[in-house]
């Protein structure tokens, strides 16, 4: 397992190398620059050049990218074009409020949703599981901005149960921020619940038509022990599989989300970095989302590997 570990993590590392690398350079190509941002359309071709200058935009890519990455390595994200503030302290609390976040969607959205798919599962073509089916796909097959602005009509605007605006600040009391995060959630929940829904129940049902199963069922045992008992257990790696690549969207695909609710969060950070062609901004969040992803899916593998003892054997022969 330390192996694996060691090489996952190396993995890992190399990835989040070539992920720098194309986050540099797809910030480099975005049309215009912080200068003609912070100056606007009427400053002159003199006041352009002598602000980049002043901000170093005048110099190679790959000496800036060195530089960038090099205070990466030593834990410097830099400082923002804009403000001159330290990246690292205004991303702190904005990172610490999308955990929040998705870890509020998380809470309610994994149970429930690996719950429904085993209870779809073991009601296999009955009412549970069509409408399940039903309900899981036509979550997923509306955009998530759509299910966020409807929750505002129905939940903000029409009842008025929860604000419209996510408004979290710091000394907020616990109550207070899961009052104000309580839309985003929601929408956030729905839209994992239903892909790990539909994904466990399959992972489940893939496991049914293997020779074992057959057998308890030629033993007298029951639909619902036989799902939990012996088919569960070997599908136990693609759900956690599935439950990290949406815990992974929880974090990096929130920007959206954070955006229509105006959360004070990385994603929407990124967009105002974005608006305001902050690069150093927008490399520091992209890195960020980067290395949550990696993290998850580094764990996903392990603790797949410790619950089938199959796996664990066959990396290790590899």
């Amino acid at each position: 397992m330390l192996r694996v570990l060691l090489s996952r993590l190396v993995l890992g590392i190399l990835t989040l190398l070539a992920v720098s690398v194309l986050i540099f350079a797809s910030t480099e190509i975005l049309p215009g620059d912080v200068a003609s941002a912070v100056l606007g359309q009427g400053a002159t071709r003199a006041a352009l050049e002598e602000f980049r200058k002043e901000l170093g935009l005048d110099r190679p890519g790959y000496v800036r990218y060195g530089e960038w990455l090099s205070g990466v390595v030593h834990g410097d994200l830099g400082q923002a074009l804009t403000n001159k503030r330290d990246i690292m302290t205004s991303l702190r609390p904005r990172f610490e409020n999308t955990l929040f976040l998705a870890g509020l969607a998380a809470l309610v959205a994994v149970p429930l949703a690996v719950g429904l798919g085993i209870l779809a599962a073991i009601n296999e073509g009955k009412w549970v599981d069509k409408t399940a089916n039903i309900l899981s796909l036509a979550a997923i097959s509306v955009p998530e901005f759509f299910i966020a602005y409807l929750l505002i009509l129905l939940l903000s605007v029409e009842l008025r149960w929860f604000p419209s605006l996510a408004t979290i600040y710091s000394g907020m009391s616990l109550s207070g921020r899961l009052y104000a995060a309580a839309l985003p959630a929601t929408a956030l929940t729905l839209l994992v619940t239903a892909h790990m829904l539909r994904m466990t129940r399959s992972s489940v049902l893939s496991i049914m038509s293997q020779p074992y199963i057959e057998m308890a069922f030629l033993k007298g045992l029951s639909r619902a022990r036989v799902v939990v008992r012996h088919a569960l257990p070997n599908a136990a790696s693609p759900i956690i599989a599935v439950v990290a690549l949406n815990l992974a969207y929880l974090i990096t695909g929130v920007v959206v989300i954070e955006v229509i609710f105006v959360y004070p969060g990385v994603g929407q950070f990124m967009v105002d970095g974005v608006s305001k062609r902050d690069l150093p901004v927008v490399q520091a969040c992209g890195l960020i989302f980067a290395a949550a992803f990696i993290l998850l899916n580094i764990f996903a593998d392990l603790f797949g590997m410790l619950v089938n003892p199959r796996l664990r054997k066959s990396t290790i022969g590899n």
